[in-house]
């Protein structure tokens, strides 16, 4: 019933979908998403709360007597690309795309919301959390932080993401640490200017960054343990605009990753410590600033298996897939995890999509084919929990 239910709505969620992807917005300026959102749970006879974190979004539906409760997440944002892939439904706004598909998130999670409302086939309590802010500005955080789940408690919670070149419309799942870490580091180095003739009078912070940048990748081989994985990027380092003058100032940019807490801990430490020894050794200064982190994503392994065996019952087995390797990208429903462990974050394969592009790529569009079986999906896993 569910999926034949479904099929009725999918050119009314194509629609919302391109709709959405023609109006992109960033995080925390989601307003224009957040009407359509709020319109469509109102007309649908949800229970509608806005103001979390700005322009969050929380939609609640109640069936039956049952005392459980579910929470369903999917995130509202854009990035910052210029979009070249030449759809009818690309971005009318430069230098703004849906290139991780968030706007495919949020309307399979729209569709689930209308079958519900429409069967109400369950018994218990639903809470939809459209999250604003996801891509690198913790959106979720500042939900949990302003009383998400003390306003909407959830005896579990889940979400899901697209990824391209995993099979169309198939479901992964893994228990424990499944997404890594990110933490974002400036590193600011002192030294003295000077003529690039004279570099002896000098202290040169652009010699200084260059051995820090190798310093710091010590760190991974040899002060994290081998089997846990890990990744320190220096992305920027910009300095001076002359070449023959030896600028006073050194800026650079880092984004560190890992797979468990441990291995978080010790970059989290090691960083600063490095960069100002190292910087030391040369007669300058460095200045270390934690930018922004997210944890660890860990999924709660009861939940993963009980995610895991809905898809199997709704799809085939050979659609769902247990022990999914995990992934070093980062994810900000790791912050509703950790607040809320009973949980589970799940991937729905993209297909091949634009030659294969993967996300944040000017070329990336979310499958309209996942939007079928992604809502789909959610509506299982809702009856199944509130059973």
């Amino acid at each position: 019933m569910i999926k034949e239910t479904i099929a009725t709505y999918l050119p009314q969620l194509e629609a919302i979908r391109h709709d959405i992807h023609r109006h992109p917005e960033l995080g925390f300026e989601e307003q224009r998403t957040r009407d359509l959102v709020v319109q469509k749970l109102t007309e649908w006879g949800y229970e509608v709360h806005c103001g979390l974190a700005g322009t969050g979004v929380v939609g609640t539906l109640r069936a039956g007597n049952g005392n459980r409760r579910i929470g369903l997440r999917a995130d509202m944002d854009a990035l910052p690309i210029q979009e070249n892939n030449g759809k009818p439904w690309q971005s009318a706004i430069p230098h703004r795309m849906h290139a991780c598909g968030h706007d495919g998130h949020t309307t399979m999670l729209l569709g689930a919301a209308r079958y519900l409302a429409q069967t109400r086939n369950f018994n218990g309590t639903v809470h939809l959390i459209f999250q604003p802010a996801e891509e690198m500005l913790n959106g979720g955080a500042v939900m949990v932080e302003q009383g998400l789940f003390e306003q909407f408690p959830c005896d579990a919670i889940f979400a899901m993401h697209n990824m391209p070149g995993m099979p169309t419309g198939h479901f992964f799942f893994r228990h424990g640490a499944f997404m890594a870490s990110m933490d974002q580091f400036t590193i600011e180095v002192n030294g003295r200017g000077g003529h690039g003739a004279i570099p002896h009078l000098a202290v040169d912070p652009v010699l200084v960054a260059s051995h820090i940048t190798v310093a710091l990748q010590s760190i991974v081989s040899r002060n994290i343990n081998p089997l846990d994985a890990a990744v320190i990027t220096v992305g920027s380092i910009r300095a001076g605009e002359a070449p023959n003058v030896i600028p006073d100032i050194a800026e650079m940019k880092l984004s560190v990753r890992a797979l468990s807490r441990d291995a978080r801990d010790v970059l989290l430490k090691r960083i600063p410590e490095v960069a100002q020894a190292q910087a030391e050794s040369f007669g300058a200064s460095a200045r270390v600033v934690h930018v922004n982190g997210t944890p660890v994503l860990m999924n709660d392994e009861a939940m993963t298996r009980f995610a895991c065996d809905v898809a199997s019952r709704q799809f085939g087995t050979e659609r769902a897939h247990y022990g999914a390797q995990p992934l070093m990208g980062s994810e900000d429903f790791a912050f509703m995890l950790d607040a809320h462990p009973q949980g589970c974050y799940l991937i729905i394969g993209n297909g091949d999509g634009e030659g294969s592009c993967m996300v944040h790529n000017p070329g990336y569009d979310f499958n309209d084919e996942c939007l079928a079986p992604g809502s789909e999906y959610w509506c299982a896993l809702v009856e199944s929990y509130l059973k």
